[in-house]
């Protein structure tokens, strides 16, 4: 059944370059392989995440923001991950179910047991085969994606233009709220420590992209391989 590999880690961290990169290098090398997101990664999955991030919606309850996004990552499991895990694909995700237990869980002051369950009601029980976690110090990461945002949007007349870097809702909460979702990913990666790999974000991008692509490669060998590209 295909191999689900997600990438987690605070923002500013570079996991979704990470991921994209590593998305590339294996499609390049003749994998089948889709890359998506969370909250997204479907039509109706997309216009949810359209509301969570929403930086005007700052009246929306904890309950509210949890069931929200466990309701766009059943629409993701179910349209997109599971039917190309059932074919034998690698599903690559930039976030997944551990980020609720880490931002709507520690962060928020959610009951676990009631998020453990809501998320496998969303996912049918569905967890990664292998999670990467890039680890960097919460103050740095939010100002490095501060940093991206304003670059990228200086450059909206640009050639070949990008959309700008999301400073959404949750990254506007206070350092305080963002530092109990760096320790609640700690608390789960201990938790379960074969799963996870975690690297420091502080690497070159290079660096870090090939030692992501090295704890990745045994866990290749469960999927055939098509044609290389030419």
């Amino acid at each position: 059944m295909g191999l689900f590999i997600t990438f987690e880690g605070p923002e500013g961290s570079g996991k979704s370059t990470q991921a994209r990169l590593l998305y590339e290098r294996l499609q390049a090398m003749g994998y089948p392989v889709i890359l998506t997101r969370e909250p997204g990664g479907t039509r109706i999955s997309e216009l949810i995440r359209r509301i969570l991030v929403d930086l005007r919606h700052t009246e929306m309850a904890p309950t509210t923001e949890t069931l929200l996004f466990s309701a766009a990552r059943a629409q993701l499991v179910s349209e997109l991950v599971r039917p190309y895990l059932n074919t034998g694909g690698i599903v690559l995700c930039d976030r997944y179910a551990d980020s609720t237990f880490a931002y709507q869980g520690y962060g928020l002051g959610r009951d676990l047991d009631e998020l453990q369950a809501i998320t496998t009601i969303a996912t049918s029980g569905l967890q990664p085969d292998l999670t990467f976690y890039l680890d960097l110090d919460v103050e740095a990461g939010l100002q490095r994606k501060r940093s991206a945002r304003d670059r990228v949007n200086e450059a909206k007349a640009a050639p070949n233009y990008t959309p700008p870097v999301e400073w959404n809702r949750l990254d506007a909460r206070d350092l305080a709220y963002h530092q109990r979702v760096a320790a609640g990913f700690a608390e789960l990666i201990s938790n379960d420590p074969a799963r996870w790999r975690q690297l420091s974000a502080e690497q070159p991008l290079e660096t870090l992209a090939e030692a992501i692509y090295f704890a990745a490669e045994p866990f290749l060998e469960r999927v055939p391989r098509l044609e290389p590209r030419r």
